[in-house]
């Protein structure tokens, strides 16, 4: 009686049939499913349906199978249904880092959004707290350090960009259903799906989104995902090749990709053309403190304090904020503004608000 109940109330594709007749039928085997599929299966996650060994199962099928943009829009909307948006006056970029943190370099997001909020373009970051399966330091984390309330319901996450330039939304706040799919995401072991559609969740509402990817096809996998999704439409999507996964620019060769109203294009710059000549290891810090490392860090660099690598790393991480808004033309124009934002004590003063918040 109860699976008789609950195919009523959702369809016919509990994730048990699922996986017998589409995509747990093996690597080679497994089939796309369609949209209707996926967001039923992502409506039965987020109610709690499916028992634990049918999720890890399911969850696993799809990452042998990899995700098309058709089922991570349909994951992506299902979720939307369930976040709860606050958007503020300012138009943020909105950057979608992973929520499962760093392990070994500088989390260079916070200040690089601080410094572009100095620069009058206002960012917002947002994140979970140790998010499985690396559970390591996220944004979060960096802004506890920094005095920076984070635990913030989404109507003041809203006022904190208007107040201040720079917001941060907090999960459990803003997607309650998804945090509380926490646990068993920490018995997975692995990354699952809902690690890749929480970084594009977007709760302001912003009509720019920065992200980051490991290979190109990725970055083009998910502009047609932001496509294909009925519950956003952003203008524009920019994203870099990250370190460790994550929205702060790696040093060296990187493949950058834009989309702009349905229009995809990708290109190449050496880092060291903008500041950054110095390897992925000079911007690693203690790996058992990355989080205060990286707000130290942070102080100093808007302090004027820094003028090495990590702040050199910081300005062309704003620069990239500034110009996926379009608030320069150019990455060269947006690293004179980022420049700027600090040594005026702009990007200070914005630090300053968000502790007085």
């Amino acid at each position: 009686m109860a699976q008789a109940s609950e195919t009523a109330e959702f369809g016919e594709w509990p994730l048990k049939r699922l996986m017998t007749e589409v995509v747990g039928t093996g690597v080679k085997s497994a089939e796309d499913m369609t949209r209707e599929q996926a967001t039923e299966a992502m409506q039965r996650i987020l109610a709690g349906e499916p028992d634990h060994t049918t999720l890890g199962a399911f969850w696993l099928a799809n990452r042998w199978k990899h995700n098309n943009a058709e089922e991570l829009a349909a994951y992506a909307d299902v979720i939307a249904e369930d976040v709860v948006y606050a958007e503020p006056d300012a138009d943020p970029v909105d950057c979608g880092a992973n929520y499962d943190g760093k392990g070994d370099t500088a989390i260079l997001g916070a200040a690089a959004g601080i410094v572009a909020a100095g620069a009058d373009t206002p960012v917002v970051a947002h994140s979970g707290d140790r998010v499985p399966t690396q559970k390591q330091d996220a944004y979060k984390h960096v802004l506890d350090e920094l005095g920076v309330r984070t635990e913030l319901v989404p109507k003041e996450s809203a006022e904190m960009v208007d107040e201040t330039g720079f917001g941060f939304y907090y999960q459990p706040e803003f997607a309650p259903r998804v945090h509380a799919l926490w646990e068993r995401r920490d018995q997975m072991g692995v990354r699952t799906f809902v690690n890749t559609v929480e970084t594009i969740a977007n709760p302001a509402k912003a009509d720019v989104h920065l992200g980051s990817f490991y290979h190109l096809a990725f970055a083009k996998k998910i502009t047609d995902t932001f496509e294909q999704m009925a519950s956003q439409s952003p203008h524009r999507v920019v994203m870099f090749q990250g370190m460790e996964g994550y929205d702060d620019i790696r040093p060296g060769y990187t493949k950058v990709g834009e989309w702009t109203d349905g229009e995809f294009r990708d290109y190449e710059i050496e880092t060291p053309e903008y500041g950054m000549d110095f390897e992925y290891e000079d911007l690693e810090v203690d790996p058992d403190d990355v989080a205060g490392d990286s707000a130290r860090l942070t102080e100093e660099i808007l302090a004027g304090e820094r003028e090495d690598h990590f702040a050199d790393a910081v300005a062309l991480n704003a620069a990239f904020r500034i110009y996926a808004r379009e608030d320069a033309e150019t990455l060269d124009e947006g690293l004179e503004m980022a420049r700027e934002s600090i040594d005026s004590g702009a990007a200070e003063a914005v630090l300053e608000d968000l502790r007085a918040f």
